[in-house]
């Protein structure tokens, strides 16, 4: 042992352990500290608009120490780097990516959750945790209108869910359209076709990819005029493929576009798969918890119909992340797609009557908890909860177009749900914007980045018909009206900036 003795030759004493008063005493200072940044956190910038170097620049650069620091110093030092150094998806002025504003119930949950720390793969490695998940994926299909008898789990995002869906949904289609031909069936996957609208997420490919299909397999549909799938498009596709001999097996129907938040025609998709025997997959990522309002895009009423379904708790659900959701009608196709019997697994894991297991549920064996986190945050806010929050943010999105179109020096693109686009465009150019197309895109273009640099308001980018548009997306429950009213006023202020800055330069 070189010298050292051995150390189960007396009590334990573990270099990472924390004794209960030092853990307290940590704990405490870090939420208070959490909760003075809650409380300030309007009145600090979105972003600090620094450059990479910078951010690196802050950590030392030094190798592994060979001795430990002090915890409480650490959990201290982490908090000042990460308070001062971040993006705030949580700021009321964060318009940027799906991303919301997280629950502080939800960021005690995952305390809690840590700090327990169940394996949620198997039912005896995390009986309550297992029971809990199994409430929350049941509660948040409630929520939406999808089957309460699906099967269902956690899974990281929006990806993993669209993923867990999109294999599912070709094992159960593969084992329907075999013809019992070997030469035939060896020669399907390549044959297999998968339809996408052009708005669709770039999810899609990793799936394809990953499914061993390749992305030629991907067909990306038209859009109408709203931007959503062409069905008449889609029917002629699917005709001229199975002319040249290849095999639909997937619809992807897209509730709440990345760009927009359009909905496609969801219900028409599911009838046109019922008819063909098609998986028909549904990417409700963003715009699904939208089908809880009254009055909401008709076509979310057709989730339901959905083989398969993928939502984001930590997009419009208000979770911290991680937090996506993965359902499939059939739990038994789920359950097929992702069950294996090792010797080293328990028998009780793979007999019918067991409790549920999620690692024959997805393709994680080990799991974290992220079910507490939803679960928590579900019940102290409730249905009607989530019908207040999500019709306000969808309100505010709809002030905001509304003060685009009383603006004359900001132009509306398309929006759906919570979702706003626009752009400055100078007077003299409005009469023929089609002419300086480049210029305008390029003005834009300067506009957003040196509103994000600048930290007062954080929108993102949509290239719609060509045209470079600065996008807001509200799943914040801290926006309020005076927020998006600022963001008007912003883009015109630096609009002109720019705009005198560009022309001066001869750009």
């Amino acid at each position: 042992m070189d010298g050292h003795e051995p150390t189960l030759a007396r009590r334990r004493t573990a270099p990472i352990e924390m004794d209960p008063d030092a853990f307290r005493a940590a704990g405490h200072q870090l939420v208070d500290r959490l909760a003075d940044f809650l409380a300030t956190l309007p009145e600090q910038p979105v972003s600090p608009g620094a450059a990479p170097a910078e951010v690196r620049a802050l950590l030392s650069p030094r190798p592994l120490p060979a001795e430990g620091e002090d915890p409480a110093r650490l959990v201290e030092e982490s908090a000042e780097l990460l308070l001062r150094h971040s993006l705030f998806n949580g700021h009321p002025r964060f318009f940027g990516y799906i991303t919301s504003s997280a629950a502080p119930i939800g960021a005690l949950g995952d305390m809690l959750a840590a700090a327990v720390n169940p394996n949620v793969g198997g039912w005896p490695l995390s009986p309550m945790a297992s029971e809990i998940e199994a409430q929350t994926v049941r509660w948040i299909a409630e929520l939406i209108g999808y089957p309460v008898e699906a099967g269902g789990l956690l899974v990281s995002g929006g990806n993993a869910a669209n993923l867990v869906g999109f294999w599912t949904g070709r094992h159960a289609m593969l084992g329907r359209v075999r013809t019992g031909d070997a030469a035939a069936d060896a020669a399907l996957p390549s044959k297999l076709r998968a339809y996408v609208s052009a708005e669709t997420h770039t999810w899609i490919d990793k799936a394809a990819d990953l499914s061993g299909l390749g992305r030629d397999a991907v067909r990306w549909v038209p859009t109408d005029a709203e931007l959503r799938m062409d069905l008449d498009a889609l029917r002629e596709m699917m005709r001229q493929d199975e002319s040249d001999g290849l095999r639909p097996f997937l619809v992807v129907g897209t509730a709440g576009t990345v760009s927009t938040g359009a909905v496609d025609p969801l219900r028409a998709l599911a009838t046109l798969c019922r008819e063909k025997g098609l998986w028909f997959h549904v990417d409700g990522a963003y715009g699904a918890p939208a089908a809880v309002l009254p009055g909401g895009p008709e076509d979310l009423a057709a989730l339901a119909l959905a083989d398969s379904l993928a939502v984001d708790p930590h997009k419009w659900l208000y979770a911290p992340l991680e937090a996506g959701c993965a359902f499939v009608r059939d739990p038994g196709a789920l359950r097929d797609t992702f069950t294996y019997h090792p010797p080293y697994y328990p028998d009780e894991w793979t007999r019918e009557d067991a409790p549920i297991t999620y690692s024959a549920y997805g393709p994680q064996n080990s799991r974290g908890f992220r079910a507490l986190k939803v679960w928590l945050a579900l019940r102290q806010v409730g249905r009607e909860g989530y019908v207040r929050m999500i019709g306000d943010d969808v309100a505010l999105a709809g002030a905001l177009r509304q003060r685009v179109e009383e603006t004359p020096a900001l132009e509306a693109g398309p929006g759906d749900l919570s979702i706003c686009t626009f752009r400055y465009v100078p007077g003299d150019l409005r009469g023929d914007t089609a002419a300086h197309a480049v210029y305008l895109d390029d003005l834009n273009r300067t506009v957003l980045q040196r509103m994000q640099d600048g930290g007062q308001a954080y929108p993102s980018h949509a290239v719609v018909d060509g045209r470079f548009l600065l996008r807001a997306c509200i799943v914040n429950f801290r926006t309020d009206t005076p927020d998006v009213e600022a963001l008007a006023e912003l883009t015109v202020r630096l609009g002109r900036e720019v705009d005198a800055e560009m022309r001066g330069a001869g750009v």
